[in-house]
């Protein structure tokens, strides 16, 4: 059975971090495009960021750009998000999604994820 869970969740201070992982059971994510999206009250659901853990190419929206990071384990069979310096805005329920994607890239569009985790709630309030 194909799963995706994510973890790592919470609430923390503006200025603060937190380090979302996204683990993987019933395939190897090795392969895999691999994508962060969140979605905030009232709003869309936007890309964060993305990896091709083929050929290890990262993108990251122009929002978090300097602020996240994405990185994966093979041995975990996991992909991290590493956020960093966190605002009121970054507040959202972040999902993560795989797709096996042909292009030496990784999309940041929803409609392009076959497999979406169930999402985990990020809060940034004082």
């Amino acid at each position: 059975q194909v799963q995706l869970v994510e973890s790592g969740g919470g609430l923390v201070q503006p200025g603060g971090s937190l380090r979302l992982s996204c683990a993987a059971s019933g395939f190897a994510l090795d392969g895999y495009s691999v994508g962060w999206f969140r979605q905030a009250p009232g709003k869309e659901r936007e890309g964060v960021s993305c990896i091709n853990t083929r050929v290890g190419l990262r993108r990251f929206a122009d929002s978090v750009m300097g602020r996240f990071t994405i990185s994966r384990d093979n041995a975990k069979n996991t992909v991290d998000l590493q956020m960093s310096r966190l605002q009121p805005e970054d507040t959202a329920v972040y999902y993560c999604a795989a797709v096996q994607y042909a292009e030496f890239s990784c999309p940041l569009v929803p409609d392009e994820y076959a497999y979406w985790g169930q999402g985990t709630q990020v809060t940034v309030s004082s």
